[in-house]
């Protein structure tokens, strides 16, 4: 076991740099509303199947984190470590005219330890939401040139720590307590491009937010024949009020030829002192049709009650969001010792989201078709330690085709590392 912790400890301290010289985790120009994309408690295996959760236990043989639905942390019968990265590739076009940008960083740190035959706890942290955009609208003033820059940086981050337990042969249910902390800023700039001894204006908006929330859920399973099992499964959350505290700054600056800051000022600071953020609660339904080992087929539905939202009691005109999301996993032979290729997960998916904004009369859609892989790794020769790497890939759309709307195409992966290990053990003695 010492061996297994400094492992754990490595990936953990590799993951941490990660984190830390990775701060821009989107380049979506639609995080700028709300508390920002959503990044959703998925692990890679999740996302491969389009982000189902409600009814998922174990998607094969192995001990899995499904932090999205507690009430499945009863089926977790090893002490589980689940690590992972995840990157993005993203094209923005508007009016004929894209761009570029690729974002990487930390996806999870998550634990989970059984307690009982029929219960376990989990903890863990990782991204709760992320705002990172930059968008610039030029325009001529007379013979001047101006340049309009709103850009946004940071994100939420969330601890948690949740149970779940099996009550009777049928019936799992669970919690997560957690902990959302955050620091958001946007910036509005107007900017003379062409004249190098004009001042620069520049106002910036820091939001600081922390707070509680609450998720539950609960799964009821039963056999439909002696090897394939039906599971339902509903979770949700709860819509909690996070503390924030708000500040402005306003300064002027000039640029030089190079495009650097040369020169600064503040001109205009308020501290606006505290008020809250309310997030709305969260509903998912859904199922999972398993053959054990074999084969998997589910779908999720979500709901979210975003009119709820309010910002220091005000909604920005957000509106409610739905989504369906389908998957499935194909494992050939689990038990094939002459074919590599039959012992790994199959993953395929497709998700659909109505998002929270509504732009020029137009309810901005999020689709993606998915698809990933779960490669075994070796195990311990007492089979009481068992690794997997799991790889997703999510091939979406965001926004639509039209001329005064952002259309974003994006290409996201995500890779995690999951390992189960038999830690604690009682040994019989003759």
């Amino acid at each position: 076991m010492t061996k297994i912790l400094k492992n754990i400890l490595f990936v953990v301290t590799i993951f941490s740099g990660l984190s830390v010289s990775s701060q821009t985790t989107t380049s979506s120009v639609y995080s700028q509303f709300g508390v920002g994309a959503l990044t959703g408690p998925l692990l890679p295996q999740n996302r491969a199947m389009g982000g189902i959760s409600a009814g998922l236990r174990k998607p094969g043989s192995y001990n899995n984190i499904n932090l999205a639905n507690p009430a499945s942390y009863s089926s977790i019968r090893m002490t589980t470590f689940d690590g992972g990265i995840s990157t993005e590739y993203m094209n923005r076009s508007r009016a004929g005219v894209s761009e570029t940008d690729f974002t990487g960083s930390l996806s999870h740190l998550l634990f989970a330890i059984p307690v009982s035959k029929k219960s376990a706890m989990s903890f863990g942290l990782l991204p709760y939401s992320s705002l990172g955009y930059q968008s610039r609208q030029s325009r001529n003033v007379d013979t001047t040139a101006i340049d309009k820059i709103y850009a946004g940086d940071g994100g939420l981050s969330k601890f948690y720590i949740g149970y779940g337990l099996q009550i009777g042969k049928h019936l799992s249910v669970g919690f997560n307590a957690g902990y959302l902390f955050g620091k958001l800023e946007k910036t509005q700039s107007v900017e003379f491009p062409n004249d190098f001894t004009a001042y620069n204006t520049r106002i910036q908006d820091n939001n600081s937010i922390g707070g509680f929330n609450f998720d539950y859920g609960l799964q009821y399973f039963t056999n439909l024949s002696p090897k394939v099992r039906l599971t339902l499964g509903y979770n949700g959350s709860s819509g909690p009020n996070l503390d924030l505290e708000r500040s402005t700054v306003a300064s002027r600056y000039l640029k030089a030829s190079e495009g650097e800051d040369v020169a600064s000022d503040t001109t205009y600071l308020n501290e606006r002192g505290k008020s809250t953020i309310k997030l709305p609660m969260m509903h998912t339904g859904g199922f999972v049709i398993e053959k054990a080992n074999n084969w998997l087929f589910g779908a999720d539905f979500k709901y979210g009650k975003w009119k709820d939202y309010r910002e220091a009691g005000i909604n920005p005109g957000l509106s409610n969001s739905y989504g369906v999301s389908i998957g499935t996993q194909i494992t050939p032979d689990i038990n094939s010792v002459g074919s590599y290729l039959k012992v790994v997960d199959y993953r395929l998916g497709f998700r659909y989201d109505k998002t929270y904004m509504n732009l020029d009369n137009t309810d901005i859609k999020d689709m993606a078709v998915t698809l990933g892989f779960g490669f075994p790794l070796q195990a311990s020769p007492t089979r009481t330690t068992f690794y997997k790497v799991n790889f997703a890939a999510e091939l979406g759309q965001r926004g639509p085709n039209s001329a005064s709307l952002v259309r974003e195409k994006y290409v996201n992966f995500s890779i995690g590392f999951t390992l189960n290990d038999q830690w604690f053990r009682r040994y019989k003695f003759d």
